[in-house]
């Protein structure tokens, strides 16, 4: 089997795959009334592969999760969104795991079978008495066909949900993997700023399953940027239930390749659907580095491009100002040769060994006033290559973040 058998599941999410249930609700945290607290719930205790902030300065559920991602089976994820727990001290993580407690009771679960996020404003504590009684009406709100739900509560300022599945077969037998995320801001590797919760109703090792999360959230996750933010609260989990009673996915079963190139593409995706809904974005763009002398190089041209400032600006003019590029590139800390560089947009060459092509720059400014391009920079140094999908900086970017 090749992963090109996965279908696409039409409004799947995070409760596509057999015996996961989710909710969300309004508990008070969002001034507004919007939905702000969700719980996703698997039948069985499920395995577990999470992913976390590299940032040093971690709020307080990131700090819970991470212990309890490590003691073994989960039953349920509860989340919040409106206040981030993050800067709270200890306090912050008294409230994190009253969040688990609460839900646990209600789910005649064990605590340490719980996993807790939280997205919003940093340096706020939660309001307790609200999240306690919404906790308790999302568990009487649970379903099989809930997801979108939960998809909205766990919304800051994302414009619309970001849910997508997939399924396959594995021995014979339908597996689904399906997710739901959030995230428009402080969006940068490593990890981006996000929330994202993957469900599965595969059979799989502990430790595959692990490998292929930390796969897929490198060649997802980690390849997106908005304003080259990364927050205290960025978190990826990914919960197997094996109740699609399939053989055990270990690294030599045959469709364990399936299983995580699957898993990639449902990954990818919901990170292009956060870069796409990135904050007063007008530009999507996939900046792509070929040739570096390594993908160490690569990496850091690429970044390079994607934190410039004045690259994303330009981009907002639909002005394919290539020098820009030139000097990040320059500054980067990969080993470039000037005479070398070759950059196109959307395959049509603009610079040629460093320097200005023939094509004309009424071509090129076509491509750069739409909406989605991609340019390609190939340094004719090496074999390396990285690519990242972000945007352009605009000024309603700048509206929004300019006070919360």
């Amino acid at each position: 089997m090749k992963a090109m058998e996965a279908k696409t599941l039409k409004g799947g999410g995070v409760t596509s795959a057999q015996g996961f249930q989710a909710a969300g609700v309004a508990c008070g945290i969002k001034s507004g009334g919007e939905k702000d607290l969700a719980l996703i719930v698997s039948d069985v205790p499920a395995e577990v592969a999470a992913a976390f902030t590299t940032n040093l300065v971690k709020a307080a559920p990131v700090k819970v999760s991470m212990l309890h991602s490590r003691n073994g089976r989960i039953r349920g994820i509860v989340v919040n969104s409106g206040c981030a727990n993050a800067c709270t001290g200890v306090g912050g993580i008294a409230d994190a795991k009253t969040m688990i407690d609460c839900a646990a009771r209600k789910l005649k679960t064990r605590p340490r079978e719980w996993l807790v996020c939280s997205t919003g404003r940093i340096g706020n504590r939660l309001p307790m008495a609200r999240v306690r009684k919404g906790i308790d009406k999302a568990a009487e709100k649970l379903a099989y066909d809930n997801g979108s739900e939960a998809a909205r509560a766990i919304m800051t300022t994302d414009t619309r949900r970001k849910e997508f599945a997939m399924r396959f077969k594995v021995d014979g037998r339908k597996v689904t993997i399906g997710g739901m995320a959030k995230g428009s801001g402080m969006v940068h590797p490593n990890m981006a700023t996000m929330l994202c919760f993957v469900t599965t109703d595969a059979c799989i090792d502990k430790r595959a399953l692990r490998s292929c999360v930390d796969e897929a959230v490198e060649q997802s996750f980690n390849r997106i940027s908005v304003d080259g933010d990364t927050s205290t609260n960025d978190t990826v989990m990914v919960l197997a239930n094996g109740l699609s009673g399939t053989n055990l996915l270990k690294s030599y079963h045959p469709q364990f390749t399936l299983f995580k190139e699957t898993l990639v593409r449902v990954m990818r995706k919901l990170a292009r659907m956060i870069v796409e809904d990135g904050e007063g974005i007008s530009r999507v763009v996939d900046v792509v580095v070929k040739g570096a002398i390594n993908i160490q190089d690569a990496r850091l041209a690429a970044l390079a491009v994607v934190r410039s400032e004045l690259v994303k600006t330009a981009w907002t003019g639909g002005d394919p100002n290539w020098g820009r590029i030139m000097a990040a590139l320059g500054y980067s800390g990969a080993r470039i040769r000037e005479e070398m560089v070759e950059i196109y947009y959307d395959g049509l060459l603009a610079v040629v060994n460093g320097q200005p092509s023939k094509t004309p720059v009424a071509k090129l400014k076509k491509i750069a006033g739409k909406s989605k391009f991609t340019i390609t920079i190939h340094l004719h140094s090496g074999m390396g290559e990285y690519s990242i999908l972000t945007t352009d900086l605009t000024e309603e970017y700048v509206r929004i973040n300019k006070g919360e």
